[in-house]
């Protein structure tokens, strides 16, 4: 469809009347996509001078997240999450600041953005450059959703992490999947149903044991159940599906294996089946080994899972209601992104889920390759591909593909 990009990282729908796509690099442009896949020349939004500086090598800070307010047609309001220079109350040594600020179209140009209509809604210290989540999306409840990672570094350690993992500690913002209303407050309230509104922990978190939930998003049919894949640490990656007060294992547990902090290469022979607070841990509905920790092992498909949609779009009728999703890469050094379908039985409970593989197909019969950066969705529920071909941020070899049919 496009390309040009350095990294794309998050595709929203600006107009569903005319096709017109928004696409976040993660070097910090927005750029408009039509409908035939041209880019429109002028920047949606330019945040490069508000991002904090990236490396040109491997980094996982920059733009990171893009919603559209649930009512942007009338209100013009939109959001985005990306990494910040480390605000004035920073502790000393940690690495930046995770803001969300909402944005406003002029009003007399819907295709570009005034800077200074920025607001600050949230700011989150991380104390180290990876582990940042940030891929935001409104609920059908048009409460915003913000996934965070747990603080960053490895094994749930360092500067910054809790002694019981910032996963499972309630008095912190990272490692949890965030839920805030930005229609009342200033500059936000909480949604009075959250599981911690009362107190007992912070009352933005709606669930938790989170490690680096990248990518996430709602099932636009069905239960409208939130799905978010969740990056492993060494031996397994996982996807959830989230519900409001939801313990989802990190650091106590790795996919549905007991993970050990001081070894992550070797699992515990066991562990506890329950949260500090004494809720029990809720699985995956889907997990793949990955093959840092399985080298040579056929069933490890690949080292960061990238967090699709339920698909229900028309073009391809027989992934109807079944996720489809992905991974980075199987290889650190090399763009082998691989393509996955969560295929749904239609019972309940996780076990009604299934791993197959899916093997893309070029249209014009090239074969395929790349490490996958994100996943989209437009208005139709058709959907597409973020990828690029370098580990590092540089270069312009960021596309995004359309998923079609084989024929």
């Amino acid at each position: 469809m496009a390309e040009g990009f350095v990294s794309p990282t998050t595709l929203a729908t600006l107009d569903a009347r005319t096709g017109q796509i928004l696409v976040g690099d993660q070097v910090g442009v927005i750029r408009v996509m039509e409908k035939d896949g041209a880019l429109r020349p002028e920047p949606f939004l330019d945040l490069t001078s508000r991002l904090t500086k990236l490396n040109s090598g491997f980094d996982e800070r920059g733009l990171l997240g893009l919603a559209l307010h649930p009512k942007f047609n009338q209100n013009r309001r939109f959001y985005v999450y990306y990494s910040a220079p480390k605000r004035l109350s920073t502790p000393e040594g940690w690495d930046h600041t995770s803001r969300l600020s909402e944005f406003q179209v002029r009003k007399e140009n819907r295709l570009s953005v005034d800077l200074a209509s920025e607001k600050v809604i949230l700011e989150i210290d991380k104390p180290y450059f990876n582990h940042n989540g940030g891929c935001i999306a409104f609920g059908p409840d048009h409460f915003l959703y913000i996934p965070t990672g747990d603080g960053g570094n490895g094994n749930g350690k360092g500067i910054g992490h809790s002694p019981i993992s910032n996963g499972q500690d309630l008095n912190t913002l990272l490692g949890k999947m965030l839920r805030i209303d930005v229609d009342h407050g200033n500059p936000y309230a909480i949604p009075s149903d959250n599981p911690y509104a009362k107190g007992g922990g912070k009352p933005e978190i709606f669930a938790y044991g989170l490690r680096n939930p990248w990518r996430m998003s709602f099932d636009r049919g069905g239960q409208h159940d939130l799905f978010v894949g969740d990056i492993g640490q060494t031996l397994y990656e996982e996807i959830n599906r989230v519900v409001k007060g939801g313990n989802y294992g990190w650091f106590i547990k790795e996919g549905s294996i007991c993970f050990n902090p001081d070894n992550e290469k070797i699992a515990r022979t066991n562990c506890v089946d329950k949260g500090g607070d004494g809720k029990p841990l809720i699985g995956p509905i889907l997990s793949y080994k990955n093959p840092n920790g399985f080298r040579n092992d056929k069933e490890a498909i690949g080292i960061s899972v990238m967090g699709g949609f339920v698909y229900r779009g028309k073009a391809m009728p027989k992934l109807q209601g079944h996720y489809v999703f992905g991974d980075w890469s199987k290889n650190w050094g090399l763009p082998q992104g691989a393509f996955m379908l969560g295929r749904h039985s239609g019972s309940v409970g996780n076990e009604s889920w299934a791993l197959e593989m899916l093997i893309p197909v070029m249209e014009d019969g090239g074969q395929w390759k790349g490490y996958i950066t994100g996943f989209g969705e437009d208005a139709s529920g058709e959907l597409y591909v973020l990828v690029n071909s370098s580990n590092g941020l540089v270069g312009k070899t960021g596309k995004v593909f359309k998923l079609i049919a084989a024929e």
